[in-house]
């Protein structure tokens, strides 16, 4: 009865884990030595660079071209904004520095 049970517990903390998606890309952060924590605005934007040249603001793809003006109309919104670059560790950065 315990074995039975046991099993129970395992296969639906497995199957838990694994239904809840994660939102956005996938990325893989590079390292660093030395970190620290920042003080931010409440209104934040996340901007997600992909390995593949996928670009997501907050979680929805948006083409290179439309990223400025994404931003900007969040900007709109809020007085303090906070833009926030996560970037796959093999991400071409510089192409968002470009836009």
């Amino acid at each position: 009865m315990i074995d039975v049970m046991m099993f129970l517990l395992v296969f639906f903390v497995l199957v838990s884990v694994n239904v809840i998606p994660a939102l956005g890309i996938k990325t893989q952060q590079p390292s660093s030595s030395q970190s620290q924590t920042l003080i931010t605005p409440d209104k934040q934007v996340m901007v997600t660079l992909g390995r593949d040249g996928l670009i997501q603001v907050d979680g929805q793809d948006v083409a290179l071209e439309r990223v400025v003006n994404t931003i900007k109309t969040k900007a709109a919104q809020s007085e303090h904004i906070a833009v926030v670059v996560n970037s796959d560790k093999g991400a071409e950065v510089q192409t968002l520095v470009d836009c």
